[in-house]
Parts: C-alpha cells; structure tokens; sequence
C-alpha cells in the first residue's frame, strides 16, 4: 500500500488556529510563536497545497476562497484525528469544561441532550454551575456559559441559540376564570410573575395586546424559571416566560392566555465564550455539538 503524502501537522495546525480566532497575532500567541514564525508554518502549508489560503496586507491575513474552501475540507478531518487519537490514548486526560448555566435551560433543554454528548466524547466532562452573574465570570471561573440576554458582550464570541415568543402562562382554572378575551380590568386584578432575566417581556406583552398602561394589582418577581413556572402551576399569578418554557414543561395544568397572539421576545439563549477559549478542546468540542445538535 502507497502511504500518502500528508502535510506537516504543525502548519495545518497554524492555519486552522488562524482561521477559527480570525487573527494571525492571536493565533501565534496561542502556539507560543512570533508572528514571522507562524507566518512561515501558513507559507509551508500553501507551498504544499500550492494555493494561496490567505491574502496578506502588513500583519493582516485574510482567508481567500481556496482558504475557505480548504478549511470547510479539512477541519472536519483534522478534527475526525484530534479525536480518534483522543479515543486510543489511555494516557489522555479527562477534558473538563466549567460551564454556566440557567437553571431551567439545564433540565429542560440540557440535560436530556447530554447522554448523546458523553456517548460522542466520553472524556468530556461538564462542571455545571447555576449561580448569578454568568456573564461576569466568563473567562475567569467559566469557561462559557449560556445565557438567556437580549445581545451579548461584542467582546465574547456568541451563538444565538434561538427566537422565541413571550406567552402568558397561568395554570388552566385562572385562565377559564379570565375567559379567552381578557379585559383590561380582569387583567388589573391579577398578579403577574416577571423573571428578573426577563424584565423586557412584560412590556412586549401588554404593548402587543393593545393595555400598554397595564398596571396589575402585584408584580412578582422570580430569578427561578423552574420556580415562576411552578408558581404559575399553582394559580399564584400568570408568569411572563417564553413559548419554548411551556411546551418543554409539558404540564397540562398550564396554558397560556391569548394564545393565537405572537409577541417576539427581547431575549434568546446564548452560548458564550471568549474567542481565545474556542482553541481549549472542552470549549471547542461543547461548542460544536451544541450548535450542531440545534440544543
């Protein structure tokens, strides 16, 4: 059997860092390199594929379409290796990734999702945490996180994870009570639970129904998406949340007032990282299944 010619790893490793930071000066700082050695490891790479994978201006490199064709051929290979060598070497360490998350995207979205994750790469292991101020431990006790924001830090990279609608949600006695049509003075009596990561949704709500100077007899506030959905179970007020929030609670003691009315939220879940912490491979190889996997 002819072995093929294979191009030198260290270089393919250069263009892939340079291509997924989108800096040459970044990428030479993750490998440990001056950016005229990196340079030479990117110069090797084209003289073997004989393309020009990046056009160049001073210290600025900027993918060309052969570049971008290589890479969308490629990563996955050398990805594909990364991990096949990863699965024969007893000796490897366990990947630990410290992951921030929200409570209710943990057990409704997260963790149903996590066996297929750990059956993909059983050396990836996730230190979850629930606490406050995610966004500020970012690269510091985190290293990502996902949030539930209307637009991230530009600094960090960020994934939007999805759209959703913002739904009155109250348990299904309440809602008959009220009847399908709502008066602005049935809704004045009531007690609305707002979630302190989404204090937006009640203004979107009462705006879209037509009551902007809605005022109800109590606001509740909540910084539990399990916790308001359960209060909201429990006919302690109609809960402001999100239209995947119901339909993942799957609890046929809860409905959702107006419900042919689409009000677009505010807010979205979103992966967060910084984009130096894409090279670490636990932040790397979450990332790409969560995207991939439509979480």
């Amino acid at each position: 059997m002819v072995l093929r010619r294979l191009p030198p790893l260290r270089a393919l490793e250069a263009f892939v860092r340079v291509v997924r930071l989108g800096s040459a000066r970044a990428a030479a700082a993750e490998l440990g390199l001056s950016p005229s050695a990196l340079s030479r490891r990117v110069t090797n790479l084209e003289e073997f594929v004989g393309k020009k994978l990046f056009s160049r201006s001073g210290q600025a490199m900027k993918l060309t379409d052969d570049g971008r064709a290589f890479f969308d051929t490629v990563h996955p290979q050398f990805e594909a290796l990364a991990q096949a060598v990863e699965s024969q070497s007893d000796s490897l360490q366990l990947l630990r990734l410290r992951l921030g998350v929200l409570p209710l995207f943990g057990s409704q979205r997260l963790f149903p999702a996590l066996p297929s994750l750990r059956k993909l790469h059983p050396r990836l292991h996730i230190d979850i945490d629930t606490g406050p101020h995610l966004i500020d431990r970012v690269g510091d006790t985190l290293d990502a996180a996902v949030l539930l924001t209307t637009s991230p830090d530009p600094a960090l990279h960020a994934v939007q994870l999805d759209h959703n609608m913002v739904r009155a949600i109250c348990n299904r006695d309440l809602a008959a009570q009220l009847g399908p049509n709502p008066t602005a003075s049935a809704l004045a009596d009531q007690t609305f639970l707002i979630h302190s990561d989404l204090p937006q949704s009640f203004d979107a709500w009462r705006q879209a129904i037509g009551m902007p100077l809605l005022h109800p007899a109590a606001v509740d506030h909540y910084d539990s998406g399990q916790l308001i959905l359960e209060a909201a179970k429990q006919g302690l007020g109609i809960a402001m949340m999100h239209d995947d929030h119901l339909k993942r609670a799957n609890d046929s003691r809860l409905t959702q007032l107006f419900p042919d009315l689409e009000v677009a939220s505010p807010y979205s879940y979103w992966f967060v990282c910084r984009p130096q912490d894409l090279e670490h491979r636990p932040v790397r190889l979450f990332h790409d299944w969560l995207v991939q996997a439509g979480i």
